[in-house]
């Protein structure tokens, strides 16, 4: 059994999900971690007793570094990820992929070029009533897609924002959609598919930064479906992500990991007893599982060991990225924005 090597650039909060997904797997060890902060970067690898350095290139060059894990900044993760593939290296990069859909492209052709996978982390995937949602959607099992419905009604204080100069910044953060709203973003797509149009308004009505603290959205799938979304992080005290399904033959609801309605021809209630994402980040970015990344880690490491492409690809996190987009820029120019295929 091969043992994949893997080294982690950044060492914030959100690396944590991975250092702990890579602890707790006996086919992958951590061949290192890197930081642009020496002291952050020296606890860590003390911590994980594994090589720190300040310069990612280090870990780039290491002999026995198969795959990064990148968990910096959302508006460094284009520029990094170019040094990561061009090296001949696997990419796991944290949402979202990069900041506009033609960085995700380039990212996503690069690694064509190079021969390496690029996989983007979107945990919730593998949360296990989504799945199941998943295989009854796709089997049809609700019958014809009608509405998605998308909520996530997050609240984040003035002092996030401020903890840190990039927060909140249009190049290097994004705002509600594009930070928290993201993944149920991801998970829309992965159940209702393509998306042909959109509408949509954004605003900062509660905070002082740049991006936006409201984003609304009114979208067709192209299956003739139609969508909404609605993510903030203005709305005290924040409450769980929602996500709504409704066929012509039956009706899903989701809030946060629980099935709250259950309408399938046939088939009963599931009895889903996992609540280990805890808050959801509704409040605490946090406050959520780490067990979901290590699940996916555990995907990523099949797809390269069996040769074929991991369940969630570089494609999946541009898609999400380029709807997003789309919403701002019909917010900007007051119009219905056509998505390419």
């Amino acid at each position: 059994m091969k043992r994949w090597g893997i080294a982690v650039i950044g060492c914030g909060a959100v690396s944590e999900f991975h250092l702990n997904a890579i602890r707790g797997l006996d086919n992958a060890k951590l061949t290192g971690v890197a930081s642009r902060r020496e002291d952050r970067a020296r606890e860590t690898g003390e911590r994980e007793c594994c090589a720190w350095t300040t310069d990612y290139s280090e870990l780039l060059r290491h002999p026995e570094t198969d795959i990064v894990c990148l968990t910096t900044d959302s508006g460094s993760h284009y520029s990094i990820a170019l040094d990561v593939l061009n090296a001949g290296k696997h990419l796991f990069v944290e949402k979202p992929i990069a900041m506009t859909t033609e960085q995700a492209d380039r990212m996503i052709l690069l690694a064509k070029e190079k021969g390496v996978t690029l996989s983007v982390v979107s945990q919730r995937r593998f949360e296990a009533q989504h799945r199941l949602v998943k295989r009854v959607v796709s089997e049809g099992k609700i019958g014809k897609l009608m509405l998605v419905e998308v909520s996530c009604p997050y609240f984040r204080s003035q002092a996030y924002y401020d903890s840190s100069a990039w927060r909140g910044k249009i190049a290097e953060d994004g705002g509600a959609l594009m930070n928290q709203g993201i993944h149920s973003i991801d998970l829309m797509l992965w159940l209702g598919g393509p998306v042909q149009s959109v509408y949509g308004k954004t605003a900062t009505l509660c905070h002082d930064m740049e991006a936006e603290d409201m984003g609304l959205a009114m979208l067709r799938f192209r299956n003739g479906a139609f969508g909404t979304i609605m993510s903030s992080t203005g709305i005290r005290p924040g409450f769980a992500p929602s996500l709504h399904l409704y066929g012509d033959k039956g009706t899903i609801k989701l809030e946060g990991t629980a099935i709250t309605h259950w309408t399938v021809p046939d088939m009963e209630p599931p009895e889903m007893t996992d609540t280990s994402t805890g808050g959801g980040g509704a409040s605490d970015p946090r406050s959520i599982s780490m067990q979901y990344h290590k699940l996916q880690l555990v995907e990523l490491l099949a797809a390269l060991s069996e040769g074929r492409e991991p369940e969630v690809t570089g494609t999946d996190g541009k898609r999400a990225v380029q709807l997003i987009e789309a919403i701002y820029d019909s917010s900007r120019e007051g119009i219905e924005i056509q998505l390419e295929e």
